[in-house]
């Protein structure tokens, strides 16, 4: 019987799983230096102690502090655009990212990063840092840039001749946006970690407001004087 061979792919796969453990250290170590001594206060130096890795190898991972706090959101943001690739194809584009969202906040195996301990506060400092506003904007755009180009691939249309995309994207991962500081700003200072208000029935309720006012802006159909 031939023996059978050693998988070229498992020293591939623990190194992946060696960096991805690292960079989840650095990550939480951001988040939590940052809520415990400001962002201001906080070094990179101090974050990579934390972790227990070196100065150079955050810098090979992050550019920043902010973008080590914020990496959770990157990663969320990744796993939106999955969600939404497997939508059924017949879904109209909209509804796709809906229901990509709502399976997203659904996952309890793996949470949301807004459902992880402390993240709720995190977000609420984005109306008083304008540093990790703009992380946070750079993260929210390339994300939304990548549905894009999926919801163009879903169309069989250019995403730049053809606005369709871009809007609905816009649309959608706004209301997204929007629910997620309503529900930031209604720790009002406070650790509710378990997030009294349901998130996931927050970001609902906003899309039932869009298609709401959308569809009251169609009824409304008096043409112009």
């Amino acid at each position: 019987m031939e023996a059978t061979k050693p998988s070229s792919t498992a020293p591939q796969d623990r190194r992946q799983r060696k960096a991805r453990q690292t960079r989840n250290a650095l990550a939480t170590a951001a988040v939590d230096l940052i809520l415990e001594r400001g962002l201001a206060a906080t070094t990179v130096e101090a974050i990579a102690e934390r972790a227990d890795v070196t100065r150079r190898t955050f810098s090979r991972l992050f550019a920043g502090k902010e973008d080590a706090a914020l990496d959770f959101v990157r990663g969320d943001g990744d796993r939106i655009n999955a969600l939404l690739r497997d939508r059924p194809a017949a879904e109209p584009p909209l509804l796709a990212y809906r229901r990509a969202v709502r399976d997203w906040l659904a996952d309890r195996d793996d949470p949301a990063w807004h459902l992880r301990p402390r993240m709720r506060r995190l977000l609420a400092l984005l109306d008083s840092e304008p540093a990790l506003f703009a992380a946070y904007e750079r993260i929210r755009v390339d994300a939304q840039d990548e549905s894009i180009r999926i919801l163009a691939d879903r169309l069989g249309t250019d995403d730049v001749l053809d606005v369709r995309p871009a809007v609905v994207v816009d649309a959608a991962a706004g209301v997204l946006t929007a629910a997620l500081r309503i529900w930031a700003r209604g720790a009002s200072g406070h650790d509710h970690d378990s997030a009294a208000e349901d998130l996931a029935a927050l970001v609902e309720r906003a899309y039932d407001a869009l298609t709401r006012e959308a569809a009251s802006a169609v009824s409304y159909d008096t043409p112009e004087k």
